[in-house]
């Protein structure tokens, strides 16, 4: 029987996954970005270091990113849903997903298909900003509510 417990369980697995995936591409960012210059169409010639500027500035909002989320997810597991901590989260949270929109953005000009990351970031920036409002709310009503009682 699947549970709530089993899915966040499954959540911080992937997390744990992508970190791991993180860790592997900035460890053989050469190599990928080789490989990507034979694959490409484009004219990428002494583009290199470019993408690794783009690869390595990224990683560090994403290595952010997926810690704050396996912060929030440990939270929630631990029944501590409507905390300040986890508004917290939340906004560093979204603030990496800007930053990465910012580092793809600033990319375009060397690499248009940066363009679609940058934008897919910002939108899951603002998605999870909607989200931290929210929380935001829920834990002001919930602080409310406890000295009321």
């Amino acid at each position: 029987m699947w549970s709530g417990k089993k899915s966040i369980s499954l959540s911080k697995f992937c997390v744990l996954i992508f970190t791991v995936m993180l860790i592997g591409t900035v460890l053989s960012a050469p190599w990928l970005v080789r490989l990507l210059m034979d694959f490409s169409r484009a004219d990428l010639v002494g583009k290199e270091t470019l993408f690794l500027l783009t690869i390595y500035s990224g990683s560090v909002p994403a290595a952010v990113l997926l810690f704050c989320l396996y912060r929030l997810l440990r939270h929630i597991e631990l029944e501590q849903v409507f905390i300040t901590a986890n508004v917290e989260y939340l906004r560093r949270i979204s603030w990496c997903c800007f930053a990465g929109a910012v580092i793809c953005f600033a990319s375009i000009h060397y690499y248009f298909p940066w363009s679609f990351v940058a934008v897919a970031a910002a939108f899951m920036g603002l998605i999870v900003r909607v989200i931290k409002n929210v929380f935001a709310q829920a834990v002001e009503l919930k602080n409310e509510s406890e000295l009321t009682i």
